[in-house]
């Protein structure tokens, strides 16, 4: 399929095609029919990417302050390396967008049919792109009188909506909209169908002109001055009852005339991006009310709402960033008597494959343009579109390759995390061919494939389950799908590395050892710890010694944001499945027995989680391992501090850049504080050579499982207060 695609670290801007996404469980798959740029929010989107790293640092000091603190936690290589994976991520556009579904999702059986026309939000979700997956709380029926190009607004239209309700607009109060572009325009026609008297003002005649064709109560032009003295006679010198700020400016003037034309304590709404020194004296003595108003409205960045199908009480929150789409498509509809005209909105049309000519206009200061729409052919010649799955790529015959030689790889999942360090490692590697990528957004498949040199790329996992050339997969995605993905490669007879954890429950894990009896490839879990060079010399040392062993290991892990996916249970499993499993794994690795029991204890949960837990493990040489793991520390410390104690040696490793030894009373370190190796080169390595060698695998797969179920017990011995054996 065809999708306008920019690179965040050049801004360069291209249609490109990219392999067709697939629908999944609480979403539908959208044919576009048309799409809509939003000239403000796209142009300072293209506009950052095009600036240079300077450039980009200047305008998103938040963002240097993030890179600073990776840096002095995670030195400057790696941190480089992930400024530039991230730079190097392709950047869909659009945000607001109409079609119609052909396929539907698991759990939105008869919620939607195939066929339906529909108009769908979400920045990386309504792209311009001839096929879109977007999720149920994003989608909104479009009457069968509303064309395609009008219906594209929808989103825009959301936003405007929800910024009119932020302000509480009275029958008859005059609200003035200060900047009348696409957002202003809209919100113009709500305030009048809800009764309001709306004010225009902006520098731009034209729009001034169109606004009061439209029916606004007066417009007046900014760039006359007497503005105050304007608004004081249409409101017998009361001033303006609410103010909407939709302009887009790097000035705060905007504030300072809402200060000078609004009623004692009035209501202010922003809206648009612009300056934020308010003129605190005219506010204070007005006691004028400043809100923000948050995008298409409650639901927004909200990953329960949008992502997980969570519902919010409707006797508390009547109107959703849902329901305020699905509102706006219906006030569309020609068959009312007073209705949302979006048609004279539109200034320009483009086809999809046009839409550089498109955006060299929005970026532009030449020709005057307001509502840019692009226009989509037909049905791609794709098999995607009609509900079914695509067919995999058709594949070149394999390069001569003896039996049980080399590595025929397919990766599924291309997140940072895979394409900051998994992927170029993977890509330096001899022994190794990477065959196809896939991930659920065909254009970061295209430019991993591109970036990585894959062969082929997709966004279908049966384009590498399925394919016989491949004898290896790499799965790198959510940890929801880890086991079920691992159970189906392994009964396609193909050896896994699976990225941590292996499942978020005992079905899960069970699921998969199912398969692998059946099955004669192995599987790996992404524990990249036990192959670090510090840790293998530590186990080493350890093995060497009588008697028990006790290891504590120390993880200041920082903060996830509290809707962060790894919080969700049903997606990530929590950071005690997603993360505290690495540790668990390497005090198993580390002291060489079997773990027995497991007691686990939590801090007080802030924010609705907690991520602050103590685990003690048994094992069954009477050793005993500590993990300390919290989210409570500051990240420019160190991450991970491991500490080993046996037969008189005390063997320190610091965040797996230095490592201490203590005895005989001499101490000695070595490392560096420059850069880390946490065993990700040594374990994709053993990995490779293990499938180029026919197996086995690299790590005993039963100990693998233990070290999940152990990870598991962690919960188990949280809901029931006690010691949960093994």
């Amino acid at each position: 399929m065809k999708q306008v695609i920019q690179s965040p670290r050049t801004g360069k801007l291209a249609v490109r095609e990219v392999p067709a996404p697939k629908v999944t469980a609480g979403h539908v798959l959208v044919r576009t029919r048309a799409s809509l740029i939003s000239a403000g929010t796209e142009r300072m989107s293209v506009e950052f990417a095009r600036k240079s790293l300077a450039g980009k640092a200047k305008a998103r000091p938040d963002l240097v302050r993030q890179v600073l603190a990776k840096a002095r936690r995670d030195g400057l290589g790696a941190t480089w390396d992930a400024v530039l994976a991230r730079l190097d991520e392709p950047m869909p556009l659009g945000y607001s967008a109409a079609g119609e579904v052909v396929a539907v999702g698991t759990g939105l059986e008869g919620v939607f049919r195939v066929g339906q026309r529909v108009a769908v939000a979400g920045a990386g979700l309504a792209n311009h792109a001839e096929l879109n997956v977007v999720p149920r709380a994003l989608v909104a029926p479009v009457p069968d009188d509303v064309p395609d190009e009008e219906a594209c607004f929808a989103t825009l239209a959301a936003i405007s909506l929800h910024a009119v309700r932020t302000l509480v607009p009275g029958l008859g109060d005059v609200v003035a909209v200060l900047g009348v572009g696409l957002v202003g325009q809209l919100a113009v026609q709500l305030l009048i169908l809800s009764g309001a008297r709306a004010v225009a003002l902006d520098y731009n005649s034209g729009r001034l002109d169109l606004a009061r064709r439209m029916g606004a109560h007066a417009a007046l032009d900014l760039a006359d001055g007497g503005v105050e003295k304007a608004v004081s006679a249409l409101t017998a010198g009361v001033g303006c009852d609410g103010i909407l700020i939709a302009a887009a400016t790097d000035s705060s003037e905007p504030l300072a005339t809402a200060a000078a034309i609004a009623r004692d304590r009035a209501r202010v709404c922003m809206v648009g991006a612009t300056g934020t020194e308010f003129p605190r004296r005219e506010f204070m003595q007005k006691e004028l009310s400043l809100v923000v108003s948050r995008s298409y409205g409650p639901g927004r960045y909200d990953e329960d709402f949008e992502g997980r199908g969570v519902k919010y009480p409707v006797g508390f929150v009547r109107w959703t960033e849902t329901e305020n789409l699905a509102e706006c498509v219906r006030l569309m509809s020609p068959a009312l008597a007073r209705r949302l005209d979006v048609a004279p909105l539109i200034s320009h049309r483009f086809p999809l494959d046009e839409a550089e000519a498109a955006y060299a206009m929005v970026t532009g200061a030449g020709e005057p343009h307001l509502g840019v729409v692009l226009t989509y052919g037909g049905q791609p010649a794709d098999a995607a579109a009609s509900g079914a799955r695509a067919p995999g790529p058709s594949f070149a015959a394999p390069a001569a390759d003896p039996a049980g030689k080399g590595c025929v790889l397919g990766v599924i999942g291309a997140g940072n995390f895979a394409r900051t360090v998994l992927l170029p490692e993977l890509k330096k590697m001899t022994g190794v061919r990477l065959h196809t990528v896939v991930t659920r957004r065909g254009a970061s498949a295209e430019k991993s494939r591109q970036t990585f040199g894959f062969a082929h790329a997709g966004a279908d996992a049966a384009a590498v389950l399925e394919n016989p050339d491949i004898n290896a997969v790499l799965i790198a995605t959510r940890h929801d799908s880890h086991a079920e993905l691992t159970a189906r490669a392994l009964e396609a007879g193909k050896a896994v590395l699976v990225e941590k954890p292996l499942g978020l429950d005992r079905q899960q894990i069970n699921r998969v050892i199912a398969a692998r009896n059946g099955s004669a490839a192995f599987f790996q879990v992404g524990f990249n710890r036990r192959f670090a060079p510090m840790a293998v010399t530590v186990r080493d040392r350890l093995r060497g010694t009588e008697g028990p062993k006790f290891v504590l290991l120390r993880v200041n892990a920082g903060p996830l944001p509290a809707d962060h996916w790894a919080h969700a249970a049903d997606e990530g499993g929590g950071r005690i499945l997603g993360e505290v499993c690495h540790f668990v794994d390497l005090a198993r690795f580390l002291i060489g027995a079997p773990i027995a029991s497991v007691l686990a204890d939590t801090g007080e949960a802030t924010g609705g989680i907690s991520d602050d837990v103590t685990l003690t493990l048994r094992f069954a040489d009477g050793s005993l391992a500590t993990v300390a793991y919290t989210a409570l520390g500051d990240m420019a410390f160190g991450k991970e501090r491991i500490e080993a104690y046996a037969g008189g040696a005390v063997f320190t490793i610091d965040d797996f850049r230095t490592l201490v030894v203590a005895e005989d009373g001499r101490v000695a370190s070595r490392g560096s504080r420059r850069r880390q190796d946490k065993g990700f080169t040594g374990a994709l390595k053993a990995f490779v050579d293990a499938v180029a060698a026919g197996g086995p695998a690299p790590v005993d797969e039963a100990e693998v499982v233990e070290t999940s179920f152990a990870t598991i017990a962690v919960l188990e011995s949280l809901r029931a207060g006690g010691r949960v054996d093994l």
